[in-house]
């Protein structure tokens, strides 16, 4: 356990309340499962921290950060030189390459297929900036104020409003299992992902650092990853 941890005594996650497996989603009782739901109680518990989920809308996380309605933001944060304007960050937890999610048979198996193409991603994310990087497509942000990006984005592929969009492989798996969608190719990005702190709250960047090497080193991040993401290769040394 850490002592001298953060002063609010406790560990509030700000998170989106939308189901993402295998990263978080929530069961009929509300429990919520995935590996960064369990990653958040298992930091609280090295911290000795008691341990709450803070749920906002993807594009009100850093004003909630800001404001104090959470402690760190622990949700598919990619480590981006804009999210670094925003919030200070640990050192990464995940790091994952990116996909594009097409609907099933439409062909689109490369950058070159997309031309002329109107492709989704969250604004000013990682996933836009690789969407940028496609000469031709025609990008389609998606501003995350709603309840759930990720299945707006999904309804957009079905109703033929895009015809394609971007994101992280671990968050793609999944839907690629459903009838109509399917994984068009994938972009060995090696984006790392870590925990967002409030700008200049370098103790508790420290702390939660500090937290986070323990459970690397200790092999439990490694045991989680292993229980959610078996397909996905370990991205960090193991003991």
């Amino acid at each position: 356990m850490i002592d001298n941890a953060h002063p609010t005594a406790e560990f509030r996650v700000i998170c989106a309340n939308l189901p993402a497996p295998p990263l978080f989603w929530r069961d009929d009782t509300g429990f919520r499962h995935g590996y960064e739901s369990d990653l958040g109680r298992l930091l609280a518990r090295t911290l000795g921290l008691p341990f709450q989920f803070a749920y906002q809308n993807w594009a009100d996380f850093y004003p909630a950060l800001q404001a104090g309605k959470g402690d760190v933001i622990l949700c598919g944060q990619g480590i981006s030189d804009h999210r670094k304007t925003l919030a200070d960050f640990t050192e990464p937890y995940a790091v994952f390459d990116e996909a594009v999610m097409i609907r099933r048979g439409a062909n689109l198996r490369s950058a070159s297929d997309l031309v002329g193409k109107k492709v989704g991603a969250i604004a000013q994310s990682l996933n836009m900036a690789l969407a940028e990087t496609f000469t031709g497509c025609i990008c389609v942000p998606f501003g995350g104020d709603s309840d759930d990006v990720l299945g707006d984005m999904v309804t957009a592929l079905r109703d033929g409003k895009i015809d394609a969009f971007v994101d992280d492989d671990v968050a793609l798996v999944p839907l690629a299992e459903e009838a109509d969608l399917e994984i068009g190719f994938s972009v060995p990005t090696q984006n790392k992902w870590g925990i967002a702190i409030k700008k200049g709250d370098d103790v508790w960047l420290a702390q939660v650092n500090e937290a986070l090497a323990i459970v690397k080193s200790n092999g439990q991040l490694e045991r989680l990853w292993r229980k959610w993401m078996p397909s996905l290769s370990y991205p960090f040394p193991t003991s």
